[in-house]
């Protein structure tokens, strides 16, 4: 999820539907639109631009068959562009941002021959259009991963005796940190992965988690890297979209401190070439493929409603470890992706964590979407209450990402703080 300046969780239902006929889907006359709330500035909508051209790539189209909209605000501007892809002939509109999902929702009740995407979005099943579809990745595999990693490293620095008092929390536990942008589920189900990844390969550390309140904030994202680092993290993972935190590491590694980065979106290597260890990366590519063909073969409806993937179809990864890490990482890392795809590593497996001190045997999450703008929280579009605790074989463990694309994942385990 991006970033979200309104209270409004859900957007307001809206009256009054046009219809509007779609362009052909053919090769020849197919074109999609894509607003972004960045550009290849910054981390997040990069990600996202590089899937759309390896998805144009593949299934051979042209430029001009897919009509950008960049840097696009989370307000009435992102309904305008969605009304103005649709005029210039664009049968399937994708939004990467959450905070354009009130405004994508608007669109897609009022153009009902074209389908619409939320990525990162969270209440397209629950509203009933056919035409109105979210995505995201399983990134929480990739940000276990990318923990493993961090966690080799912090080992290896441990068994060099390079750390310090200063680097243990009053119980002896090492500290690691975390950059994060919102206190909400797809945060806390990033931090949680990334903590329990770092956590199987060494088992007394806790992690110290700075928010920003922003997505992409260079300046407040050095200062939350900069900030724990002093208070003695070494490991420093990240859910911000720029390269401040990898940059903040840089500079106190080169001043005599020890810290590594473990960024996301993109390799940090360019900004951080001493500490940055590897990043969790999303693959865009792999769904801007897939709908991208289903809407070319006329069947955009059929786009799963709440698309999400991760390993099994190389949705997630990593960038390229860099030459800062541990020896065997990448022998670790290949083994964990391969245990993900095999089904026998649960990244939220209930026996690896606990909340107050105990063991947890069921996470009931409430799926409606709520309006949250008034005094009170009031019901937008309803949902169910479900258990995601499932079992599997001997593991019981918390489910991401199933019930719907966007996580939901917000448990506060035990060994994690947040500083703000």
């Amino acid at each position: 999820m991006k970033g979200l300046k309104s209270l409004l969780i859900c957007a307001l239902a809206v009256t009054g539907a046009v219809s509007l006929t779609s362009c052909g889907d053919t090769t020849s006359d197919f074109k999609v639109g894509v607003i972004l709330v960045g550009d290849e500035s910054e981390g997040y909508s990069e990600a996202h631009i590089e899937g759309v051209k390896a998805a144009q790539e593949a299934l051979g189209l042209k430029d001009d068959q897919i009509l950008y909209k960049k840097k696009i605000g989370e307000d009435n501007t992102c309904l305008t562009s969605a009304q103005e892809l649709v005029s210039n002939g664009c049968s399937l509109v994708i939004s990467n941002s959450y905070g354009h999902q009130d405004f994508i929702y608007q669109a897609a009740t009022q153009y009902k021959d074209v389908t619409f995407v939320s990525d990162t979005g969270d209440y397209a099943a629950l509203t009933g259009l056919d035409n109105f579809k979210n995505a995201f990745t399983d990134i929480y595999q990739s940000r276990y991963v990318s923990g493993i990693v961090g966690g080799l490293k912090l080992k290896e620095l441990i068994d060099g005796n390079k750390l310090s008092a200063s680097n243990k929390d009053s119980s002896g536990n090492y500290k690691i940190g975390y950059v994060g942008a919102y206190k909400y589920a797809e945060v806390i189900s990033g931090y949680t992965a990334f903590f329990l990844g770092v956590q199987s390969i060494v088992s007394n550390v806790t992690m110290e988690v700075q928010f920003t309140s922003s997505w992409f904030d260079v300046d407040k994202e050095n200062q939350a890297a900069t900030a724990l680092v002093n208070d003695g993290c070494v490991i420093i993972g990240q859910h911000a979209d720029s390269t401040g935190a990898p940059a903040a590491c840089e500079s106190l590694l080169n001043s005599g401190k020890v810290c590594y980065s473990v960024g996301y979106n993109v390799d940090m290597a360019t900004a951080a070439p001493n500490a940055a260890l590897t990043s969790a990366t999303n693959n865009w590519g792999a769904f801007y493929k897939y709908a991208f063909k289903k809407a070319m073969s006329g069947e955009g409806k059929g786009i799963t409603t709440d698309w999400a993937e991760g390993y099994d179809t190389d949705a997630v990864g990593l960038t390229a470890l860099t030459k800062n890490v541990a020896a065997g990482t990448q022998t670790a890392v290949d083994t964990a992706v391969a245990a993900i795809k095999a089904g026998t590593l649960h990244v939220f497996d209930t026996s690896k964590f606990k909340v107050s001190g105990a063991n947890i045997t069921s996470n009931i999450v409430d799926f409606a979407c709520y309006d949250y703008s008034g005094t009170t929280p009031t019901v937008k579009f309803a949902g169910e209450k479900k258990e995601t605790v499932k079992t599997s074989g001997s593991t019981s463990y918390v489910e991401e990402s199933v019930e719907r694309s966007a996580p939901y994942f917000s448990l506060q385990i035990d060994g994690i703080t947040w500083k703000n």
